[in-house]
């Protein structure tokens, strides 16, 4: 369910093949059901020898992140960059958990809330670019930019929202914490992961918006009745709006994931809320 390495393949098989709406619901929920119950799990139940257990789920999270971003990288569909994408940053909730500290469970909380808004975002944006533009495939399309330029800023709200957006404090957060313990390795993983997603963003930005449409075609909102406009860009303007907020006014985010990992650390009034007895 949560598609780390190596039980991904389904994800990128699958994702691209419903209609938009569906894909845009599983990328911003389906795999996080996965990661909460790893959570769970790996906070519960598995705490005995947790320099094993979180050292094996620590590599697990790093060959998450790589192989994911590297499938992106390779793929010139938009739903599979996005689809692979979803594999990728997977990985950087794994490896707070993996990491195990208070701040590294609060950087995989902040992350997870973060992930399901902008990669739903994402599916959605991909969905209004195929109604332009007819295809998914950044070969046979462009020209957005010009003719579209309000969806090609709400592009870029999440696709970049590394810096100074939501992106940002989740990663902050995860590379302090690794840090912190001397998991350099798994820093400068993270790290690079994070140069290769913006280069796949970069380059769906460089061929969906920038250049020229090679057919010489203008994709333009113009064209869609003033109805059908509102109800493609109205949901991808609130979770823009969303991630903008989180970006620019992070601490109460941050306190409550602060909160969510100090309960994951210390889960007996989980255990009796769920039990009805103490742990």
């Amino acid at each position: 369910k949560a598609a780390v390495f190596p039980l991904f393949f389904w994800l990128p098989a699958s994702y691209h093949t419903p209609p938009v709406a569906i894909s845009a619901v599983f990328a911003g929920l389906l795999t996080k059901v996965g990661v909460y119950a790893l959570m769970r799990m790996f906070t519960l139940v598995f705490t005995h020898d947790t320099a094993y257990t979180h050292g094996l789920l620590l590599i697990i999270a790093g060959l998450t992140m790589v192989t994911g971003v590297l499938g992106a990288a390779a793929q010139n569909d938009i739903r599979k960059i996005l689809s692979f994408h979803i594999v990728s940053q997977i990985g950087y909730m794994v490896m707070g958990l993996a990491l195990f500290t208070p701040l590294a469970l609060a950087g995989a909380v902040f992350y997870l809330g973060h992930h399901i808004i902008v990669k739903a975002n994402l599916f959605l944006i991909g969905g209004v670019v195929k109604r332009l533009t007819g295809s998914f495939d950044l070969a046979t399309i462009g020209g957005l930019y010009k003719s579209a330029p309000l969806l090609a800023i709400l592009f870029l709200i999440p696709a970049f929202s590394l810096a100074p957006l939501s992106g940002f404090w989740a990663k902050f957060l995860l590379i302090k914490a690794s840090l912190d313990i001397g998991a350099y390795v798994i820093a400068a993983t993270a790290l690079a992961v994070g140069l290769l997603t913006i280069y796949s963003m970069t380059k769906i930005w460089a061929e969906a918006f920038w250049k020229p449409h090679p057919a010489g075609i203008e994709p333009s909102l113009a064209l869609l009745d003033g109805r059908t406009r509102a109800m493609l860009l109205l949901p991808i303007a609130a979770l823009a709006a969303m991630t903008i907020a989180i970006g620019f006014f992070p601490d109460a985010f941050v306190a409550f994931a602060e909160r969510s990992a100090a309960q994951l650390l210390t889960p007996s009034d989980y255990v009796r809320a769920v039990t009805g007895r103490p742990l």
